[in-house]
Parts: structure tokens; sequence; C-alpha cells
């Protein structure tokens, strides 16, 4: 279900390697200083002066990491920046470039090309960043897309700053992102049994946004600086809530009590969780691609973030040796494992 067969279908070799790289940025526009030169040389050309910079790199496979039977392309290319760019949000940092990179097999239409970067081009335009260069090549196992997310920071902040008795902060709400595609699954296997069947999707819009079209908190990086908070460490949630909060601790060298009842659930996973016959909690601590910021903050900043709805306080760091537990609705602690996606498939 990648295409409409109504749609004009152009072969990839009508453009040739640069002729089709021209062709799918020829709409991208330089807005930062710091870059000199983007696309159309060897290499682009940064000057950042004196400021530090951040990069990272994510990729993306297809069969791994996305199901173009239920994923739009042009979603797949602004969810590939996305995820890049909430790690340089996890550094304290303002992204400002991103270069592409592309391997597509032949069954792929320029057209497809396209679609991938009008949704790259999207997401360039509202968080504000440079496209400079990038590659594409031939594929024999499907379509793969990479992406190099380049930032600059003032202050940066590591996973490895927190302290015993600060307290731990996540944004936003989670589990999302999981229950979305466990819809999109669902609705996938019905397809197959009866294409004519159309599923009724209106119940869960936020999730499957969440699975298909998440974004990168941009807006907290603004926003502590405003309240004048700095966190002592951060991280995304692309993993999974324990996972990340394992990464803090060990890489702090602390241990930590994450409170069950404070882990931010929207209504709707809560419903789906029930409708799957799926525990949310344990949704929220395995299920990952939420994109959310998880980050650490001195008690003193307590009341700067108190009463912020974009926060919530779900727990308090401790001595490494006390170790890291999940601390139930029913007053019992268990030890926080990192177990990931794959668990809900045991």
């Amino acid at each position: 279900m990648i295409e409409d067969k109504n749609q004009q279908r152009t072969p990839l070799s009508e453009f040739g390697e640069f002729g089709l790289i021209d062709h799918l940025t020829k709409n991208f526009e330089i807005s930062h200083s710091s870059t000199i030169k983007g696309i159309g040389d060897d290499a682009a050309v940064l000057s950042f002066e004196n400021k530090k910079i951040v990069v990272t790199t994510d990729l993306l496979v297809e069969g791994v990491h996305f199901d173009l039977s239920y994923m739009p392309l042009k979603h797949l290319g602004y969810k590939a920046v996305v995820v890049n760019l909430s790690d340089v949000y996890a550094m304290n940092a303002k992204a400002t470039q991103i270069t592409v990179s592309i391997a597509v097999s032949n069954r792929f239409p320029v057209e497809a090309l396209e679609d991938i970067y009008a949704g790259i081009e999207t997401a360039a335009k509202i968080y504000d960043i440079d496209v400079i260069g990038g590659d594409t090549t031939s594929s024999n196992t499907g379509l793969l897309i990479s992406v190099t997310a380049i930032g600059e920071v003032e202050e940066e902040v590591y996973r490895s700053g927190a302290n015993p008795k600060d307290l731990l902060v996540v944004t936003g709400d989670l589990g999302g992102a999981f229950m979305g595609l466990q819809v999109l699954e669902r609705e996938k296997e019905v397809y197959k049994v009866n294409p004519n069947n159309q599923p009724d999707l209106d119940p869960y819009t936020y999730i499957i946004e969440r699975q298909l079209k998440p974004e990168a908190r941009k807006d907290i990086i603004k926003l502590l600086k405003d309240l004048d908070v700095k966190p002592t460490s951060m991280i995304d949630v692309s993993d999974g809530l324990s996972s990340e909060i394992m990464h803090l601790c060990k890489q702090s060298n602390v241990g930590c009590d994450l409170y069950e009842d404070k882990i931010p659930l929207d209504p709707q996973v809560i419903s789906t969780c029930e409708e799957f016959d799926i525990d949310s909690t344990t949704v929220a601590l395995n299920g990952g691609e939420d994109y959310e910021l998880l980050f650490t903050v001195s008690q003193a900043d307590f009341p700067k973030i108190q009463a912020n709805p974009n926060f919530s306080v779900i727990g308090y760091m401790k001595e490494a040796s006390e170790g890291m537990h999940l601390v139930t609705r029913g007053d019992s602690r268990i030890p926080i494992k990192a177990q990931g996606w794959k668990n809900f498939n045991d």
C-alpha cells in the first residue's frame, strides 16, 4: 500500500543521482547564519564562532522502524527528522542543521521520494532548521533513511549530572506511540482479511498521531530557559521510560524511586490499554517512541516548575546503593528493568 496506482510514476533512473538530489532539494531554504554553504558542493560549510556543537545520527529501516502499509511517506520524512531533533533537544541544545541520506529500491518512483522530502521540508520549516546535504543510493532491502542533526548549545546537559535528592521530571504523557502502533497493527491484520473493510480510527486519533507524526519538544528547551531552570541531567524518551531512567541512574551513579501513580497517561492511552487488555504502566515503562524529555532538577527548582502543565514530577533520585524501583499504587517496590518493545510479544 505504498502508492496510488492512479498516480504518476516517474522512474528514479530518469533523473540520475545528482539530478535526483537537485530535484528533491530545490525548495529547501537557508535560514541560519551559521550555514555558510548548504547543498551543492562537496561538503556543507558551517560557522558557529565560539559556540559548542552537538551532532547526532539516527537510522530508520523499513520493516524494523516503520511499516509502509500504514506509514504515509510524508509522515515518514517528518518523523525521520523529528526523532533526530529530539536527541539534540535532550542535550539542552538548539537544532540548526540536518543532513538526509536515503537508500531506496527501484520499486519506488520519484513521486514517492517527493512525498518523503515534502515531509522533511515541513519538519525543517516547523523546527527552523536548514537541510544542508545528504546522499541517495540504491538499496536491495527496502527503504532506509539516515538523518544527522547538528545543533548549537550554550550550557549542555548530559545524562550524567543527576544527584541524590534531585526530582525526576517528564514532559507530556507516555505510552501513546506504542498504543497507536497496536491499533495500526490490528487494523493491518483486518485489512489483510478484508481489504474492503474501512477502519474507524476516530477514537484513536491522538495515539495514532503519536506513532505516525511525533513531535520533538523544542518548546521545552525555551521554557526551561525562561523559567531559569537548568536540568542536572536529561534524556529523550525514545526506548521507554524504564530504559531512560536506567541510563540516567547508571551514568549519574544514582538510584531512583519512580511513582506509578505519577506517570502521566492520556485518557485515550488508558482506554485503549483496557481495550487491548494491556497494563498501562507496562506500556509507559516499555513502549518507547514518545519523544518526550525526561530530566532531573534540584529540589530548589521545584517551585519554578510546580504549576506548569508541561511537567510531571514522577520520581526522586537516591543513592546508587538504594537501587532503582517502581513504587506501585499499592506501595510495593519493584526493581526497574529495561524490557523494551519485545516484551509485549513474549
